[in-house]
């Protein structure tokens, strides 16, 4: 099937929501992470979202590049075409795009789509991600009015956050305080803000304690019924039952009581990327150490160059990451519930 269009996508999203599930979000930096992406949901039977953040994009240019825009507009060309190939419907995103970077990636990228939607043709991303923690709220909710105009113009979805998620993400920090719990007044006034789908489509990213990267048990204090009170709030002022479709982020490492949970409360994204990571790079290590003669040149000898191949441990490691996007799907209820 060919990358979900924006009707696609929007019916994914209804029926995770409905459904009390929700799709893994994988973060990809390669080729090679995209397609083990796309063979893991098919081997789940599930639709999902794959996505670059800015540091993704940026490396997806090329070293002497560093252009997150070229990055992204080179990833979506080819996620378009390989995509083709797979019985699954998947969303290309843009993860975390802060202040500083929105005229260098996320409103160029719209911008792109908005152009190919007035031709005729589909947007070139599904949705794109906001990322105003780092700012006051007042200001965090008037940029996502204008960015939700935009996206709306080019038949795209908007995420934003609204809260903070602890941790390191490619170069922002958060620390692990009060601030990783975004409040029920914070709720109603983003939906005051950005209305209930009549202005534009957006998922929010709210945040339960939320934080990037992996902790040991007992660091990271997730509270999942906020998402239920939140939505309780904003269900009681407008009339409508559980209204917002949520986003779950700095989830590795999290109990799978606790993602259940979240799901029963309207999440229908959930973010998964050092899990990934490792899963990916796992194979290579033991590959390498398995066969060290082989991959190097050791001691005068020529080494093996089947072992050191890059298509050798290259299929091991996206073996090993499509599994764990298989072991995601399993987590998050949405095993064979791709869309006909």
């Amino acid at each position: 099937m060919p990358i979900a269009s924006p009707e696609v996508y929007a019916e994914m999203l209804d029926r995770a929501k409905a459904g009390r599930y929700a799709y893994p979000a994988i973060n990809v930096t390669s080729s090679q992470t995209l397609n083990a992406a796309l063979k893991g949901f098919a081997d789940a039977e599930s639709d999902g979202i794959i996505q670059v953040s800015t540091g993704g994009a940026e490396y997806l240019s090329g070293p002497s590049v560093k252009d997150m825009v070229t990055g992204a507009v080179a990833f979506a060309a080819y996620a378009h075409e390989v995509a083709k190939k797979y019985p699954v419907n998947v969303a290309l995103h843009t993860d975390h795009c802060p202040k500083d970077k929105l005229d260098k990636f996320v409103r160029p990228l719209m911008q792109i789509s908005k152009e190919r939607v007035a031709a005729g043709q589909e947007p070139l991303f599904q949705s794109h991600m906001w990322d105003g923690s780092a700012v006051p709220v007042a200001e965090n909710l008037e940029i996502a009015a204008e960015l939700l105009d935009r996206a709306a113009e080019a038949k795209i979805v908007l995420e934003i956050e609204v809260g903070v998620v602890g941790g390191e993400e490619d170069g922002v920090e958060n620390a692990i305080n009060d601030k990783l719990y975004t409040t029920v007044e914070d709720g109603l006034a983003m939906v005051e803000a950005l209305g209930l789908g009549e202005k534009g489509r957006y998922m929010a990213a709210l945040t339960f304690g939320n934080v990037h990267g992996v902790y040991k048990p007992g660091n990271v204090k997730l509270r999942p019924e906020i998402l239920n009170n939140i939505q309780e709030a904003v269900a009681a002022k407008y009339g409508k039952e559980k209204p917002l479709s949520l986003v779950f982020h700095g989830g590795s490492g999290s109990l799978l009581s606790e993602i259940r949970e979240a799901l029963d409360y309207g999440v229908v994204k959930m973010n998964i990327d050092t899990d990934t990571q490792y899963a990916f790079t796992r194979p290579v290590a033991d590959h390498m150490l398995r066969n060290y003669d082989g991959v190097l040149k050791i001691d005068g000898e020529v080494g093996n160059k089947k072992q050191y191949d890059p298509r050798t441990w290259g299929k091991l490691a996206e073996a090993g990451l499509a599994a764990r996007v298989v072991e995601a799907c399993e987590h998050l209820r949405s095993t064979g519930t791709k869309l006909k």
